[in-house]
């Protein structure tokens, strides 16, 4: 399906379907400065393959969706938990999404923030998530998931001037943050970079959006309170979050199946696509068993 634009919340979000409309609903979320083309489309096709109406967007403030205003200032956003949003705001803009599309429910699966996204989705909008899944992701408590001082340090660098520039720095980002037990395929990620940088860069947005991570408070204790089918997927060589964001996430979650992958990264190689997605098939299957027993 061609790319679309919907008017939700006084916010633009450029999204993108695969699959039947019939089938049933997966909710994709992307992480900090990520665009939606980061879910890869191949991925995506084989997610339609297995029955899943696939929807995938670019948050507020990345590719092609709409670019806020505000200044961010992290260290202000970390001490006195103000940022120009919040992730609040922004399972809004997930859930807002739904309604536009007519979808009222969905399993709805995040990658790093956007599992940060996924996971208040749940919390603020229960009725709208089937199941959940988060890949790379935390609960929010800052003692657990705290990234590498090397992944940290690529993380504030100041953003790159001009297309090559562009590549070149992710290149070097995903050689520092991506996952050393796979091979590092460089030509997908200079095609990916490409196609981001042409879609539409935005580094003010990208500090607000880390804002919105900073500022966020812990959200173990409202995990627990769901009750919902959930997959936590995480590497075991991640330097962005640690690993141990991910066993914070699945103890919060009562419901949750952990899948910590040897040798991942904070990344989705490929060769790990047949695995996240049996996880995914098996979760939802787990949902709509529920669902029919209630």
């Amino acid at each position: 399906m061609p790319e679309k634009i919907a008017e939700v919340n006084g916010v633009q979000l450029c999204h993108e379907t695969f699959g039947s409309p019939d089938g049933r609903p997966l909710l994709m979320i992307m992480g900090l400065a990520s665009q939606m083309i980061w879910w890869d489309d191949e991925l995506c096709e084989n997610l339609a393959a297995e029955g899943f109406y696939v929807i995938r967007y670019d948050n507020r403030d990345a590719g092609r969706s709409s670019r806020m205003s505000g200044r961010a200032n992290l260290p202000l956003a970390y001490a006195l938990r103000t940022a120009p949003y919040s992730l609040a705001d922004m399972a809004g803009d997930a859930a807002g999404l739904l309604t536009a599309l007519g979808v009222g429910s969905a399993h709805v699966v995040g990658a790093s923030m956007g599992g940060m996204v996924a996971q208040t989705l749940a919390i603020e909008y229960p009725s709208r998530v089937r199941s959940l899944t988060s890949i790379m992701s935390t609960t929010g408590n800052r003692f657990v998931g705290r990234p590498s001082a090397k992944a940290m340090a690529m993380l504030l660098t100041a953003p790159p001037r001009g297309r090559e520039e562009y590549v070149d720095s992710l290149v070097r980002t995903f050689r520092v943050i991506g996952s050393p037990g796979y091979p590092f395929d460089e030509a997908r990620m200079r095609e990916r970079a490409e196609r981001s940088f042409d879609r539409g860069v935005n580094p003010g947005g990208t500090a607000r959006q880390l804002a919105a991570i900073v500022s966020s408070r812990d959200r173990f204790r409202a995990l627990r309170k769901l009750k919902i089918p959930a997959l936590v997927v995480h590497g075991s060589k991640d330097p962005l979050v640690h690993v141990s964001g991910g066993r914070a996430t699945a103890r919060a979650l009562r419901e949750s199946e952990v899948d910590i992958v040897p040798g991942m990264g904070h990344d989705l190689p490929r060769a790990i696509w047949p695995r996240l997605t049996r996880g995914l098939v098996r979760t939802a299957d787990r949902a709509d068993v529920k669902t029919r027993r209630a």
